[in-house]
This record gives C-alpha cells, structure tokens and sequence, in this order.
C-alpha cells in the first residue's frame, strides 16, 4: 500500500537528533577529518579494490559494512559536537524584489503554490532580510512581485503589509546563528517567545486544541456583474467568530488586499471552512437582508491558519526538518589537528572508545594519527608529507601525515592499499599484510631517503627520555617505547555521515569552519 512520511514525522526526528546532544543519556558525537593522502587508483590486497577517484573528481563514498573500517585508517583528528554546536535550519530565501509563494493549507501536486512548488515546505513562502529578520508570507498580492525594494523591518506579532504583500514576522536571527548557522543555502529556525497568538487553549494545557483566527481569504473567482460596495459574510466550519470584509469595485471582487477584501474578524477554532456568497450583508452584524455575491462564479475561500498560529512555533511552521552541526577547526587546536597536511574526509562518529577501553570518549578532540619519537641524535635528513614510510625490522608500511623536525616526532597513518598500510612486495614477510610499526628498528622515507631509529626507551623512564629530547608537540601524546598509537579506540562507535571533499589545506593562522545538514 502506498504511504507518506509526513512533515510532523520528519519534524519529530529532527527534533529527537537534536535532543540526543544534550538529554540525560545523551550520544557523544565527533566530527573527524581524514585522508591526508590523495585520492588514487591503489589495489587492495590482491582484489580490485580502489580508492577511487582523483583530488580534482574525489569519488562518492559507498554505503557498506566495510566502508567505515577504512575510515579508521585515514582519520587524522575528530572534534566532539556539543549541543551548542546544533541547530535547526531551514532552506535561505533571501529578500528580493521578486515573487514570493505564500502560505497555503491546501498545497498539492494538483494544487500548486505560484512557483509551482507541490509541497509548502519545499516552497518560497518565507524570506530572510539582511538583518536577519525571517518572515512568512501570508499572502503574496495574488502573486505579484514585491513591491518595495526595502526590506521590512518590524517586529510587530500582528501581521502587516508591506510592498503589497501580507506578512508576518517570525524571528530574529542572533549573533551566534549567523557565525555558526548561516550559509549561502540555510539559515537558523528559532522557535521566538516574543511572538505569540491568540489561540484557543485547553484549561490548564499550553498546547491549542482548536485552530488558531483566520487571517487570509483567498479570491478564486472575481466573479462580475456584483454591485459595488463594502459587504460582510461569515466562515462556515468547525470554528466561529470569523467575518470577512469583501470589497466590491467595478463590478467584481477586489482581491485581498490592503485596499481589497480583508478578514474583519478571525475567529478561532477553525480547522476547516467555507464562505457562501450568496449570503452577504452590509454590516458586520450579518444582519438585514443578505446580498448575493455569487454571480459570474465569484468564489472565495479562506487560509486556515496554522493551529497554534502564525509566527508562534518558526520551526514547525517554516518546514525546519534539516539540522546543521557545525564544527570550528581554530589553527592548531593544540596540536591535535595538523596544519602541516591537507585533508580529504569529513566524517561524524558517535560513541567511540577511548583508545585501548570500552568507555566512550567524551574529551573535546583527539589526534586519530599515529605517532613515533624518532632519536633525534641520529636523524639523517627530513621526511616528506604523504611519502611512503617503513621499517625493515618489521616490514611496517606506511605514509607520513607530519614530521616534526623540531621535536623529531613523526606523525603517520596506515590505510589498507599496498604502499599506503600494506607491502607492494611479493617477497616481503609483510605481503598484503598491514604491520604496525614497533621497536627502535630503523624509518626510511621512500622519497625523502631520510632515516632515523626510533628512539629506544627500553629499560628507562619513557616519559622522562621524551621529555628530555623535547618530544611532547601537544599535550595528551604519551610515547611507550617510542610509539603512541590514536587517542580513539579504531573501529568503535558508529560512524553515521561520511564526505568525499577536494583537498582542503591548513594553517596555523587559518580555522576552518565545517557546517554538515541533515535533512530528515
């Protein structure tokens, strides 16, 4: 049988993820970055396995089980997203002179808004200014364009005109919404307490059970022939108290309007309606002797309003089923994030482990590469970024994510492709077989030529030997026998979002701001 996700549903789950970043059993996510090395045609193992793609073309990540251990191994750092770091958004509708939708209860694929949009959510039926002030269009002058190049200002909770359009302010955006929320596509959705309706309410329930007054007729049929001159009808349906003031001139129904028919009383509890023509009067008593103003097929029917009313929930109202986490990579972030490489992959992980535990990690960020304290007295040369690194003594494999000549750190990664985690050579113990890299045996750099031993701590202080040769670039690094290994657990948690991205470069003076939708 045939079936529909809803809007309240999509609503519903937006809500629930945003919930789960701060409610008491609360998921602990990060945002990692990965993949300092290019993006290439590399066997895996003996298979036909590639990385796919090129830096200019990166390839689309697939959705497979083993698709998330790779991610392991070219993770190079992950940043904790806090409940502060989540928003709902919405599609950005800038304020222009043009023609804007407006809002409709009874929008369909047989039922379009002016855009020819199927759907309200996915139309133009709201608009942001420059100063950040989002408003919904109630109606839109029988879909003409704006007419006002200044944006609207007011902040008033009644609907007003401007420019010949109908509307109704929402909300304004605050500082941190535009510094953490705002992109050229979407805008933040905040639910404002300053705007509030009139609606009908249960004794002792904050929650409406009847819908909200009726503020917009909209003309169908202009009709002809009609005599001019101000009338009155009421709204027939499940609510009461809703009059309209319909406005005749030359001969026809003028159209909504500032100067047209208007609503000259809400309302309330109406969840559907109907006006009759044919029982119009000249007072807003509804009394005497009714008008018929049906003649030449005049039809009007009235906008039933949200139930709790326009302007008094933005993120139901305007569709706000999109999420947006953003995650600000400032310089070095204490070492945890090289600015000496580039970086590929932007991910979210939920609930990893610790490194070497199963309790799940709730520190602000992490380095996700491997490290080894090379013995700076017998360094030879300066290894390069993204070369081919290995060690004899144990056949390891792997590829340099940074060297830190300084403290004669080096920092690397171990992929599954041969030459990047895995040996190339047939007659190598190692053979498609990744090894990590252990004792003081010797690293050679492929490209480079450099080599260095790493340093031997066996049978001494660990921590005092690094300290001495001045090993610690960020706090949290602790070398045991010369190797520390990535601050999270490999393989643990769920990975659950995964991006393919050009390179993106670093630097010490530069912060990257990543902002990741979701749309539910």
């Amino acid at each position: 049988m045939a079936a529909i996700i809803t809007e309240k549903f999509r609503l519903h789950n937006a809500e629930q993820f945003k919930e789960s970043f701060s409610e008491a059993s609360a998921s602990n996510y990060y945002l990692f970055v990965g993949k300092s090395s290019p993006f290439t045609t590399t066997t895996k193992y003996s298979d036909t396995e590639t990385t796919g793609g090129t830096d200019a073309s990166p390839p689309n990540p697939h959705d497979r089980v083993i698709e998330e251990n790779y991610k392991w191994d070219s993770m190079l750092a992950a940043k904790r997203i806090t409940s502060t770091d989540v928003m709902p958004v919405i599609p950005r509708r800038n304020y222009s002179q043009v023609t804007f939708d407006m809002y409709e209860h009874d929008i369909t694929p047989t039922n379009t808004t002016s855009s020819g949009a199927s759907n309200i959510y996915d139309s133009t039926f709201y608009f942001v200014t420059d100063d950040y002030k989002v408003y919904k269009v109630l109606d839109n002058n029988n879909g003409a364009i704006i007419n006002d190049a200044n944006a609207p200002t007011s902040t008033s909770s009644a609907p007003f005109f401007h420019g010949g359009y109908y509307l109704q302010y929402m909300y304004t955006l605050q500082t941190i919404d535009t510094i953490k929320f705002l992109t050229t596509d979407f805008v933040a959705v905040r639910n404002d307490a300053t705007v509030t309706t009139d609606v009908t309410t249960a004794s002792g329930d904050s929650a409406p059970f009847h819908g909200a007054p009726i503020q917009v007729v909209r003309v169908t049929n202009v009709g002809g022939s009609l005599a001019n001159g101000d009338y009155y009808t009421k709204v027939n349906g499940d609510g009461t108290g809703a009059i309209v003031k319909i406005k005749v001139a030359g001969g026809v129904i003028v159209r909504f309007g500032e100067a047209g028919t208007l609503m000259h009383a809400g309302g309330s509890g109406y969840t559907f309606g109907t006006i009759d023509l044919t029982k119009c009067y000249n007072t807003a008593g509804l009394s005497g002797t009714p008008v018929d103003l049906s003649g030449g097929g005049a039809a009007v029917h009235p906008i039933i309003s949200p139930r709790v009313g326009h302007g008094h929930d933005p993120v139901s109202e305007l569709g706000g089923h999109y999420v947006m986490m953003n995650a600000r990579l400032e310089q070095t972030e204490s070492g945890d994030f090289t600015v000496a490489n580039d970086f590929r992959e932007v991910g979210i992980v939920v609930d990893p482990y610790n490194a070497g535990t199963t309790t799940v990690s709730n520190v602000s960020q992490v380095r996700m590469t491997y490290a080894m304290k090379l013995d700076e007295a017998n360094v030879s040369g300066n290894f390069e970024v993204d070369e081919k690194i290995s060690q004899a003594s144990t056949d390891a494999t792997g590829r340099v994510v940074e060297w830190d000549a300084t403290r004669s750190v080096l920092y690397y990664s171990q992929e599954q492709w041969e030459n990047y985690g895995i040996s190339s050579d047939s007659s190598n113990s190692a053979y498609q077989t990744q090894v990590a890299f252990t004792g003081a045996g010797t690293i050679t750099g492929a490209s480079s030529n450099a080599t260095a031993p790493v340093l031997n701590l066996t049978g001494v202080d660990d921590a005092a030997a690094v300290s001495n040769q001045g090993a610690t670039k960020a706090s949290g690094i602790t070398f045991a026998s010369g190797h520390a290994s990535p601050e999270l657990e490999h393989d643990s948690g769920n990975i659950i979002y995964v991006e393919n991205r050009r390179p993106i470069s670093r630097a010490s003076d530069q912060t990257e701001d990543i902002k990741i939708v979701i749309e539910f």
